[in-house]
C-alpha cells in the first residue's frame, strides 16, 4: 500500500526559506546550534547561537515545519535552552540595557 500522507506545499515552500534563512546565519557566525520552542497558537520559536556567540531567533507557523527546517539546515539541535546552548550565547551593551531597563520597568 502506497503512503497517502499529504505533502503541504505551502508548508514545505516555509520550512526551505526558513532552512535558507538559517544557513544564511550558520554561515555568518561560524557554524549555529539551535533550538525550538513552541510558542503557542504562533507557532514556534527557532532560537539560534553562531559559533561566535551571536544569536537570533526566527518564527514557523508550526513546531513541525520549525523541525522541518532546522533538518534541512543541518544545524546541531538541542532539546532545550539552557546549559551548554545557553552558555555560548554572548550578550552585548544592548541586552544588558534591554534588561535593565525591564527591571527598571522602562
Amino acid at each position: 500500500m502506497a503512503d497517502t500522507q499529504q505533502v503541504d506545499p505551502r508548508a514545505e515552500r516555509t520550512a526551505a526559506r526558513l532552512a535558507k534563512h538559517i544557513g544564511a546565519f550558520s554561515r555568518a557566525h561560524g557554524g549555529a546550534e539551535g533550538q525550538v520552542a513552541y510558542i503557542g497558537e504562533r507557532g514556534a520559536r527557532i532560537v539560534l547561537v553562531g559559533a561566535d556567540g551571536v544569536w537570533g531567533d526566527l518564527v514557523a507557523p508550526s513546531y513541525a515545519v520549525a523541525e522541518q527546517a532546522v533538518e534541512r539546515s543541518k544545524i546541531t539541535v538541542h532539546e532545550s535552552f539552557d546549559g551548554e546552548l545557553a552558555g555560548k550565547v554572548r550578550t552585548g551593551p544592548y541586552e544588558w540595557k534591554r534588561m535593565a531597563g525591564i527591571q527598571l520597568g522602562g
